[in-house]
């Protein structure tokens, strides 16, 4: 039988996976579907991390492939690999990063950075390798929440060795000055910085590079929208009406400048008391649903308002690492399967195929 008309690569081909939202014959992600002789030889390569999710597919596919006639053995494989995708149009990827994806609110107090630092972690934990820009200038909390404070060593190519901290690459600017020091800094000043530390950074083999942007639609969103090549954004709100109106301007500054948004994370969904377990909305409900269905982006995932979050945070050992068989852990995790399989389905990036081409005088 033919991998293209037999009954075992459509029953293949027709598995839905529920974090691509598709079929896996749609995602293209199948690789092999033959049966010979009884044996039936599945494939399976997905585009995002799935290190806690492979062994789960695996196991459906096995019991779809034992249903097709003449199936008496089963060999399932199922593998990933993270591909670099587009950006922006006129912009260079970045050397040792596949895809860089910006972390956005619109609105400061939403938990925008403590999103940003589990979801780069959720994304190590399915296997990939992440990297964590810290691009708040005037107050970084990266190195604080990822428990990372010392200053960082200057190679002898004056490239900047990032930070490590729970297997992530960590650069902020909060590594480079005192931590009670404002910086009094115009924006010209802040671009600077964000392109010295994103370009002078000696990242290494990154998958992902999150980037945890400061709140608003101000300089550096823009600088990051023009010259710097974004995968995709994610975008943090809170259920309540004031962070969904400022959530949405971000969510539409990055569709202006040609940046396709993943998803939308609704943080502190609602609170749940630690002593009684009571659930309450305290902001409301229904901000990133509100917001997903008027843009038409997914919503990723919602976020309760716990007391061990920020804890953790506090800490310097977030949510995905401190309490990794947590809830609140597998929630992060969900959101990053959801961002990075949403991020699989977009056009790839093929410049690196492209030779450089030099016309000489002769």
């Amino acid at each position: 039988m033919t991998f293209n008309d037999s009954p075992l690569a459509a029953a293949i081909a027709a598995c839905h996976d529920p974090w691509l939202d598709t079929t896996l014959g749609a995602a293209k992600a199948v690789r092999e579907a033959a049966l010979v002789d009884g044996l039936a030889r599945v494939v399976v390569e997905l585009g995002f991390p799935a290190a806690g999710y492979a062994s789960e597919l695996a196991a459906r596919l096995e019991a779809v492939a034992r249903a097709v006639p003449g199936v008496s053995r089963v060999q399932v494989e199922v593998r990933w690999q993270v591909l670099a995708h587009a950006v922006q149009q006129g912009v260079k990827p970045l050397p040792e990063v596949k895809n860089l994806i910006a972390v956005a609110s619109g609105k400061g107090g939403v938990g925008k950075s403590t999103v940003a630092a589990n979801l780069a972690l959720a994304l190590a934990h399915e296997g990939a390798n992440v990297g964590v820009l810290d691009a708040d200038i005037y107050g970084p909390s990266q190195p604080r929440m990822l428990g990372c404070p010392g200053r960082p060593e200057l190679g002898a190519d004056n490239k900047i060795e990032p930070q490590r901290a729970h297997g992530l690459q960590v650069m902020s600017i909060g590594n480079l000055v005192e931590e009670d020091k404002p910086m009094i800094w115009r924006g010209p000043m802040v671009t600077s910085a964000l392109q010295q530390l994103l370009g002078e950074t000696r990242w290494q083999g990154l998958d992902y590079l999150i980037v945890d942007l400061p709140p608003g639609t101000g300089d550096i969103h823009l600088t990051l929208a023009q010259k710097v090549p974004v995968a995709g954004a994610v975008i943090v709100t809170t259920p309540q009406d004031i962070a969904f109106l400022d959530a949405r301007k971000g969510l539409r500054m990055f569709e202006q400048v040609g940046v396709p948004v993943l998803g939308v994370v609704e943080n502190m969904s609602t609170h749940v008391c630690s002593h009684c377990g009571h659930e309450e909305a305290v902001f409301g409900t229904g901000g990133g649903e509100r917001l997903a269905q008027e843009t038409g982006v997914p919503l990723l995932g919602q976020i309760p308002l716990e007391a061990a979050i920020r804890d953790d945070a506090d800490s310097g050992r977030p949510s995905v690492v401190a309490a990794p068989d947590s809830a609140t852990a597998r929630r992060f995790i969900e959101i990053a399967r959801r961002a990075s399989a949403r991020l699989a389905l977009r056009g790839r990036d093929y410049s690196s195929r492209f030779p450089n081409i030099v016309v000489q005088g002769t």
